[in-house]
């Protein structure tokens, strides 16, 4: 099944059975399997094991149980005590392969639909800490053993995860390593909850990948949205430049939001019909919207008002994950996420090419890469397949009140006075917009000298350009070692 494994494996697979061996096959009971292996970094070469580890874990009325999957990269050509990071998605219901196979992981994935592969991931954090993917209940390969409800809401979510990171501290025995946590789009909340549940764990630092904002509805949330917009309409070419960067695009807008918008969102009916036409002008200026469905929407842009309408007179309308990206109008109706343009948008320079010296690994056909990567690659073999994205948990999740949890996060900062923040947006990003996430850091009372912040001219997934991912991958490097 393997064409191309030539600088993968450096050793033989090693089970590390933590049952008999005829339990080992049984997926009910906990395993974990390791395979020794050599990245290849822009640092140059590191040897490391990978872990892939079944962690039992119960409800917190203990009536209900599943199964964890973690996948563990531990360097083996370094002493010290390293940093481990534990690293998830968000969703709710998605795993790790983002982060994973796209930003952080030893390998990369590239290609489309059946043609994809594995090649050697030069951007891994691995030179700099340990790392643990963690794909929590119903997600990848971890699953319940009977009724998941218990574990798809914010609390209970929180709670497994928190104990399957303390359990992995225990089991490689680093409880007194330096730890970091995380969490992309939902996965910033579950890392706030987390804080929240289980301040035992102490995290040194805490890593939020397209924050979701407090305010989601009212003024806030349309001020917090505009600068979004203005970039989006700036690279859309709906905009004036005026020889500005996106970054400048996006700092005027914000000025602009936060005095002159919000000043006339407050007056709300108040607001003198010439004082409304007038901003309505403005605002379609900075967006590329017409002026008149600004105004009769009493000066309030969704996102569905944005995307459908900015390049409407084209035909096709924009991504909400990424806006840089755009379908037709009269593109078939698909189920809600996959229906948005920039739910799997890359652009073409972030294609690398099916070079033969460069791929690592490709599965045989029919077979997907990541199912063949564990099971060819790191020996481990699961009953089904591994679930990327799962809508169902996703439609049963228990949000407890769509309350912010970021105060959670600013509670545990003022615990310990050396925690810090890492915070990373996408200018692009209408689902978790960039000023949305600043705005409630500051709001829940994150220290600003505790704050490092990082912006890309991106959507989403800021990892998706080669040359954003080894940015980001730097600056997580040096937040990390700090």
């Amino acid at each position: 099944m393997i064409q191309s494994f030539q600088n993968l494996a450096a050793g033989v697979a090693v089970a590390l059975a933590l049952a008999t061996p005829a339990a080992a096959q049984d997926v009910q009971s906990p395993r974990s399997v390791a395979t020794s292996h050599v990245a290849q970094l822009e640092a140059g070469p590191v040897a490391y094991q990978a872990v892939v580890t079944e962690t039992a874990v119960r409800s917190e009325d203990g009536d209900a149980s599943g199964t964890v999957v973690t996948t563990s990269y531990i360097r083996t050509d370094a002493a010290g005590d390293r940093p481990v990071l534990f690293i998830f998605n968000g969703g709710p219901g998605a795993s790790t392969t983002p982060l994973h196979f796209g930003a952080f992981g030893p390998m990369r994935r590239f290609g489309e639909a059946d043609d994809q592969y594995l090649a050697m991931n030069p951007h891994s954090l691995l030179d700099a800490a340990d790392l643990v993917f963690i794909d929590p209940v119903g997600t990848g390969y971890s699953r319940p053993h009977d009724d998941g409800s218990p574990f798809w809401s914010r609390s209970g979510d929180a709670r497994s995860v928190a104990d399957v990171i303390r359990d992995w501290l225990a089991r490689h025995d680093r409880r007194d390593s330096p730890r970091y946590m995380l969490g992309q789009s939902y996965g910033t909340i579950r890392a706030a909850e987390i804080t929240r549940v289980a301040p035992d764990l102490d995290f040194d630092g805490v890593l939020l990948f397209a924050l979701v904002p407090g305010e989601r509805s009212g003024i806030l949330a349309h001020m917090s949205s505009l600068p979004s917009y203005a970039a989006a309409a700036w690279h859309h070419g709906r905009a004036a430049r005026d020889g500005r960067t996106v970054e400048q695009v996006y700092e005027d807008a914000v000025a602009f939001a936060r005095t002159d918008y919000i000043a006339a969102l407050i007056q709300g009916a108040a607001l003198p019909d010439a004082e409304r036409d007038a901003m309505a002008a403005r605002l379609s200026a900075m967006t590329g919207l017409p002026a008149a469905p600004i105004a009769e929407n009493d000066l309030r842009i969704t996102n569905t008002l944005f995307m459908f309408n900015v390049l409407a007179d084209q035909g096709l309308r924009t991504g909400q994950l990424d806006a840089r990206a755009t379908a037709r109008l009269d593109a078939p109706a698909q189920r809600p996420p996959y229906d948005d343009p920039g739910m799997n948008y890359g652009p073409e320079a972030a294609a690398r090419p099916a070079d033969p010296e460069e791929t690592v690994f490709r599965p045989a056909e029919g077979v997907s890469v990541v199912d063949a990567y564990y099971g060819d690659v790191l020996d481990f073999r699961a009953e089904d397949a591994y679930q990327a994205l799962n809508l169902e948990v996703n439609s049963a999740w228990n949000h407890e009140g769509f309350t912010d949890a970021i105060p959670h996060l600013a509670e545990a900062m003022a615990r310990d006075p050396d925690m810090r923040v890492f915070w990373s947006a996408g200018y692009y990003d209408l689902s978790t917009p960039a000023y949305g996430g600043r705005y409630t850091l500051d709001q829940a009372g994150i220290p600003a000298d505790r704050l490092t912040a990082a912006y890309f001219a991106s959507g989403h997934s800021v990892f998706i350009e080669e040359t954003n991912l080894e940015a980001l991958a730097d600056a997580v490097r040096d937040f990390m070692t700090e």
